[in-house]
Parts: C-alpha cells; sequence; structure tokens
C-alpha cells in the first residue's frame, strides 16, 4: 500500500470516528444523585462515550469520599477525565485508554458546580471537549 493509500484509510477512520453522536448538556438532562452507602462512600460509574460523558451531571455532598469507575467503551479512541478546579480541591486528570476502565476517589469540599471533561484531540480536528465531552459535578453544602 502507498503512502497516499495509508493516508485515505487513515482519513476514512478519523471521519467514522469523529462523526458518531455529538452530545450536548442542556438543562433538562437528568442528574444522578450520589448518597453514601453501607461504607460511607458515594460511588457511580461513568461511561466516556463518543464525545459524552453518561452520566453527564452527578451531585454529591460535600465531605463525603467519591468514588467513579470510569469506563471507556469505545475500541479505538482514547479519553480522559480532567477536573481542574484548585481552589475547591478538585483536580483530577486520569487517562482512559480504549477498552479500559479506572476508578479514581476524591472528596469534594466546596459546594457549587464544576466542570469535568476530556482533552483529546487528533490532528487539526476539534477536542473532544469542544464536540461537547463535557459533564458537570454539583457539590451539595
Amino acid at each position: 500500500m502507498t503512502n497516499k493509500s495509508w493516508l485515505v484509510v487513515v482519513l476514512c477512520w478519523v471521519v467514522l470516528l469523529t462523526s458518531s453522536g455529538v452530545s450536548f448538556a442542556d438543562d433538562n438532562e437528568e442528574v444522578l444523585v450520589l448518597e453514601p452507602d453501607a461504607e460511607g462512600i458515594q460511588r457511580a460509574s461513568i461511561v466516556l462515550e463518543s464525545y459524552a460523558y453518561a452520566p453527564a451531571h452527578i451531585s454529591v455532598q460535600a465531605g463525603v469520599p467519591v468514588e467513579f469507575h470510569l469506563k471507556n467503551e469505545n475500541f479505538l479512541t482514547p479519553h480522559n477525565f480532567i477536573m481542574d478546579h484548585p481552589d475547591a480541591g478538585l483536580q483530577q486528570d486520569v487517562n482512559v485508554d480504549a477498552g479500559d476502565d479506572v476508578t479514581i476517589r476524591f472528596v469534594a469540599q466546596v459546594p457549587g458546580t464544576y466542570t469535568f471533561y476530556c482533552d483529546k484531540q487528533l490532528l487539526f480536528f476539534p477536542s473532544h471537549r469542544e464536540e461537547g465531552m463535557e459533564g458537570r459535578l454539583e457539590v451539595r453544602p
């Protein structure tokens, strides 16, 4: 196969992967409200899909440990989970390769609403965040 043929194959894959299901959060979305389990931990499973987190809006109680199980269901596309709010003590930056899962733990201390997002980007295409891969963490008092 020539270099030009490989380029065509790669571009076809890129178009296929970037054209599937853009999801944008709206005010009518469902909110997953977490409560502490028997061990005192607020737990949720989050699926990392093509340009979306499911669920994309999660509510937790301040001062109680949180555990997110992140699962990337894509067979080819890597994602990540970033929360960059140092003033609130919410700093996470974890990669979740295609088909993998990662568990993160943290304690949200400051009530408010904070974003989490994926900043992965392929070549000159928009980042996953620009394509709508962003969610909200609501921290209740």
